[in-house]
């Protein structure tokens, strides 16, 4: 890595490249995030009932997932909207594990709550509006479970990185980061999607990167055209919202996809990944 990277990222030392090879990966459940696999999460927004629930988890696992995404805590901008199950909604998502085999990972919001969440995720998503929650973040570290840190609205690559260098000081290595969209000047899609972001956080750290296309478009029409740039940019998987029947979603229905649409998304995105897996191939053969 280059000494200007090296310069504009001196704050979090821990989580960049010492050499283009260096990488950090992730397991979770079984599952390794950041490796040789493109590793999907998918999963509605907010989890419902145990019907939705577990009707979703074993369609995308069908459909290749190998995450169950799903919101037991949610952040809402109104506080006339849901709020999440909370502690029901993650004994939902450890029952869809024990049925599908799936990891689970689902979002933290409060410090003393982590313990809690813990014992039911693999995973712990710190969401964007929690990024430079450190007392979240400490408390998540601690843990030990794997965290998935969101980029935050305004947050630059700078910022997202030194939130990830408080989860390593704490103890924890195991962080993947996610590019989720940042708020620009842009109103035609709910954020604006960072590709450049993302190979910009390939280039300069060692920790896995993920995409998280439902966010960034707002719009379900889009998220199948934004994975495919993911994985162009070098990501290491997606993160996805997937519903029964988006249109009566408790939350963020219009970016979720049908279990059609994801089928579909998934089929479409094998030739992108193979093509994604021959490239890291021939790049590590080189190194």
């Amino acid at each position: 890595m280059g000494g200007g990277w090296k310069d504009q990222f001196a704050d979090a030392p821990d989580v960049l490249k010492s050499a283009p090879e260096d990488k950090t990966v992730v397991w979770a459940g079984g599952v390794a995030i950041g490796g040789d696999e493109f590793v999907t999460m998918a999963g509605p927004c907010s989890v419902e009932t145990e019907r939705q629930l577990m009707e979703t988890a074993e369609r995308v696992a069908a459909a290749g997932a190998r995450v169950l995404r799903g919101g037991a805590f949610k952040p809402r901008s109104s506080p006339y909207a849901f709020q999440g199950l909370g502690l029901a909604g993650l004994k939902l998502l450890a029952a869809a594990r024990a049925a599908t085999g799936l990891a689970i990972v689902t979002e933290v919001m409060a410090a003393a709550d982590a313990p809690m969440v813990a014992e039911y995720a693999d995973i712990l998503q710190i969401g964007s509006r929690s990024m430079e929650n450190y007392a979240l973040l400490e408390a998540a570290a601690k843990t030990g479970r794997p965290i998935l840190l969101k980029r935050g609205m305004v947050a630059t690559i700078a910022d997202l990185l030194r939130s990830a260098q408080c989860v390593v000081s704490y103890g924890n290595p195991n962080v993947i980061l996610c590019e989720r969209g940042i708020r620009t000047f842009e109103t035609a899609t709910r954020n604006t999607f960072d590709v450049c972001g993302m190979i910009v956080l390939k280039e300069v750290s060692r920790l896995p990167v993920i995409a998280d296309p439902s966010h960034a478009a707002g719009r379900r029409s889009l998220v199948p055209a934004l994975a495919r740039s993911a994985v162009a940019a070098g990501a290491d998987g997606l993160l996805v919202e997937v519903h029964p029947d988006p249109d009566r979603a408790w939350s963020d229905g219009e970016q979720s996809l049908t279990f059609s649409e994801f089928g579909t998304m998934m089929a479409d995105l094998a030739p992108w990944c193979e093509l994604r897996a021959s490239c890291n191939y021939a790049l590590e053969t080189v190194a």
